[in-house]
């Protein structure tokens, strides 16, 4: 495809890997470019700006193709100075995407763009990305209530909230939440976005480095069997329903503190289990998307099939639409 999104991050269909802590590393991320997607590499997966360079370096040398890096932005001032640590390794090592979440990257803007590196951010609703288009970034992923990991606070859902984005942006929009299949990637594009984010889907890739049980809880899954937590502290994350994820949503109900939330969401918890196949013991972030999911497939089955689909839904909208 030829648009706006492609044109910008010089690839070849606008498909972008979501950034998903612990999972979105080289070998997954790799796989999405080389079959013509974006694929990104997730910061916050290593401990420091010497990790994150060895990971880059890995990841150019395999692919060639264009990839990001994901950067959250939190408050305080610890969580600022390993945000900056990892923007020195994205520009020292000459990555040419960087895709910001969390709060405004109003004061990274102008460092990255002076490296020559293209700015995506991430926001939960069209206000945040107004904001961040005001301030100069290049692109804007929308994600919205489907969505898993972090869909924020308000409950607009995709169908709504990429319409709007298109109506109110001027620069181009990435449709996160709720889209697995070139069928729904189809339906974005047609609200207005120029390309579509897939997180959960890349979770069942044969790529991801997570235990296979995590990956059939998530074909087992509907949509219906995924949970809102941490509202009560306004970082909200949609869970697979399993053991942790109810007990947390009751320990809120019942006035949970923050270090008793991370008693159970701690972000090391999440990557033990991963590894080691727990799927009760730890909160397991997914999209609502997960009732679409039925097979595991490799990264580049993946964007192709996606790819295919979307097409094929066009042409039979077209053709019914002309008859």
């Amino acid at each position: 495809m030829k648009n706006r999104i492609c044109e910008l991050l010089g690839i070849d269909v606008p498909i972008v890997q979501g950034a998903m802590q612990w999972l979105a590393v080289p070998e997954l991320a790799a796989a999405v470019s080389n079959a013509g997607g974006l694929g990104i590499i997730s910061a916050a997966t290593f401990p420091g700006e010497g990790e994150l360079a060895a990971q880059i370096r890995k990841m150019k040398t395999l692919t060639s193709r264009p990839f990001a890096v994901n950067i959250s932005l939190l408050p305080g001032r610890a969580n600022t100075e390993k945000a900056m640590a990892y923007i020195d390794a994205v520009v020292s090592e000459g990555v040419p995407i960087v895709e910001t979440s969390g709060r405004s990257p109003e004061d990274l803007v102008g460092p990255l763009k002076a490296a020559g590196i293209k700015i995506i951010h991430k926001a939960p609703s069209v206000k945040f990305a107004k904001k961040a288009e005001g301030i100069g970034v290049d692109a804007v992923t929308v994600i919205s209530f489907e969505s898993g990991v972090h869909p924020g606070m308000g409950d607009a859902t995709t169908m709504i909230q990429i319409r709007r984005a298109a109506q109110e942006l001027h620069i181009p929009i990435l449709a996160g939440g709720g889209i697995a299949d070139g069928a729904g990637m189809a339906a974005a594009m047609a609200l207005g976005a120029d390309g579509v984010v897939m997180g959960t889907r890349f979770i069942a890739a044969k790529e991801c480095p997570i235990h296979p049980a995590f990956q059939q809880l998530l074909l087992d899954g509907t949509e219906n069997d995924t949970l809102m937590v941490m509202r009560s502290i306004k970082n909200v994350l949609r869970a697979r329903d399993n053991p942790s994820s109810r007990k947390l949503l009751e320990m809120e109900n019942n006035g949970a503190t923050l270090e008793d939330i991370l008693t159970l969401a701690a972000g090391k918890i999440t990557h033990t289990c991963y590894q080691n196949g727990d799927t009760d013991h730890c909160v397991f972030p997914v999209g609502e998307a997960m009732g679409l999911i039925h097979e595991v497939k490799g990264a580049k089955e993946i964007v192709e099939e996606t790819m295919r689909e979307a097409e094929a839904t066009l042409d039979r909208l077209t053709a019914a639409w002309k008859s």
